[in-house]
């Protein structure tokens, strides 16, 4: 794929992520990285300091350094940030990070050469990923460890993942047929000064969530014809009263999902329940909202995946280096926890609606537990159990993260994001999320069925048709793990929203 600095798309990034593609820039950025390249070598060559090329870093940015160490300086930079902690980030969101720093390179303020980009580029195509523990970075001053991980491959350090093996970074590049590169002026700060891992590990994040979100209208769609509730909290009136994008569009969407039901038509008339729970008539409210801040999320995320966030800044035009502040994660921060939010109500409403369902004093005459046989067979009980288990997990991980700043580099640095460990926790969510929302699916086709000979929408029968493929219908207990596992599989896979030929929200 070929990528445009400064025009990328949520969808391509996407796709990269998702796919595992290849990218490399168009040739129109080759001429603004080199002009950016050859002020930061004549300034390297000066008398006047210049932070990051010639002097110290940090609380050390006022030693000068001569100009026959500046290739030393840039190498140690990167060797003695290499700190990370941790598991390593999982592969495919190591890739959407070297692709994000390429494309913060590719803007031609950052003063690398040309050769740094396209190592980059070759990596990405040959399949050279570096290892990256995930912890270390506070967001400020840029993903510093993170980046030096990746960067330590570059110049045949570090360890890094080639052809299903781990090798030497050095080792790896050999074995792809590429070269370590040595940094010149600048190169090691401009790869690790900035957001990439804070945003590729958010961008995953809010991907995750736009698919729970395209997941929840099925599942509550499929829940509130499992258990005989209304559709008149569907109607569009009431939604454009309020107004609110993503409360409007998630009505819509159920109404479509559930129009032609048979099960729903059945009662419409003599139904003794004036109302439902919140957690059926409240869906589009709820998710909705959801809904309308991962969507708010993504537009931050957008501009930061097509920022330039190094320091210091080459102004080609302006014929000067300055330095700035562009490496604070705190946009990324602030969307991090806006999706965390998003994740754990989407989480909380979807509970709700389980509990509801094997609950025989709510569920409008379902069999306790969802069971055909209750008492010898314990059904859905304890599946119901684990998904509050991650509810309440998925609540505590929504704590706010980008309030917890703390000073670091002996003060200089003295406010961060804390966007890093923000933004990693999502997938946690995610995963989480898609369990609870497995769950729901489960318990609602087992009530759906249990309305036969009545019969849902045509949208939700293909969608339970979808979940029967992977997840029998539960008659006697059976070890049940698997059909978690399975349905949450499909719930990460947006299985059902395809199934029922639903568009997504995004």
């Amino acid at each position: 794929m070929i990528l445009v600095p400064g025009a990328v798309t949520l969808a391509q990034l996407e796709r990269i992520w998702r796919e595992g593609l290849a990218v490399r820039l168009g040739p129109e950025a080759r001429a603004p990285v080199e002009a950016a390249a050859a002020m930061v070598a004549e300034a390297a060559a000066g008398e006047a300091a210049v932070y990051g090329v010639n002097t110290g870093f940090g609380k050390l940015a006022s030693r000068k350094i001569a100009p026959g160490d500046t290739a030393q300086l840039q190498e140690n930079l990167i060797l003695s940030h290499c700190c990370g902690v941790g598991a390593p980030m999982p592969l495919p969101l190591a890739r959407l990070m070297m692709v994000l720093k390429l494309l913060s390179l590719g803007r031609g303020a950052s003063g690398v050469r040309w050769q740094i980009c396209a190592l980059l580029e070759g990596m990405l195509a040959r399949g050279v990923t570096p290892l990256v523990p995930h912890q270390g970075s506070v967001g400020a001053s840029g993903d510093l460890a993170p980046l030096a991980h990746m960067a330590a491959v570059m110049i045949g350090q570090g360890r890094a993942a080639y052809d299903g093996q781990t090798l030497p970074g050095a080792a790896a590049l050999e074995a792809a047929g590429l070269a370590p590169v040595r940094l010149g002026p600048k190169e090691g700060l401009a790869l690790i000064n900035g957001t990439q891992f804070s945003t590729a590990c958010a961008l995953a994040g809010l991907f995750e969530a736009r698919r729970a979100a395209d997941s929840s209208a099925v599942t509550a769609a499929m829940s509130t014809d499992a258990i005989m509730g209304s559709t008149a909290p569907l109607v569009a009136e009431i939604h454009a009263l309020r107004g609110h994008a993503g409360q409007i569009d998630m009505a819509r969407a159920m109404r479509a999902l559930m129009e032609g039901s048979e099960i729903r038509e059945s009662h419409r008339e003599g139904d003794t329940r004036v109302q439902d729970p919140y957690c059926i008539r409240c869906h589009p409210q709820v998710a909705g909202a959801a809904l309308d801040v991962i969507r708010m999320a993504g537009r931050t995320l957008q501009v930061e995946a097509n920022a330039v966030t190094d320091n210091p800044l080459v102004l080609v035009e302006a014929g000067r280096i300055v330095s700035g502040g562009n490496f604070h994660a705190e946009p990324v921060g602030f969307a991090a926890d806006q999706i965390a939010l998003a994740l754990a109500e989407l989480g909380a409403i979807s509970q709700r609606r389980v509990a509801l369902m094997v609950d025989p004093t709510l569920s409008f005459d379902l069999p306790p537990f969802l069971t055909p046989d209750p008492g010898l067979n314990s059904g859905f009980m304890i599946a119901e159990v684990t998904t509050a288990a991650l509810m309440s997990e998925n609540k505590h991980l929504a704590n706010p993260c980008v309030t917890d700043s703390t000073p670091t580099s002996a003060n200089q640095e003295d406010h961060v994001s804390m966007a890093a460990h923000g933004a990693w926790r999502l997938m946690r969510m995610a995963e989480n999320l898609a369990v609870i929302q497995g769950v729901e699916a489960l318990c609602a086709a087992q009530g759906i069925e249990a309305r036969a000979p009545l019969a849902t929408s045509a949208p939700l029968r293909a969608a339970l048709a979808r979940l029967r493929r992977d997840v029998p219908a539960l008659g006697p207990d059976r070890y049940m793990a698997p059909d978690l596992e399975a349905a949450a599989a499909l719930m990460r896979a947006g299985a059902l929203p395809d199934a029922a030929g639903m568009e997504g929200f995004a």
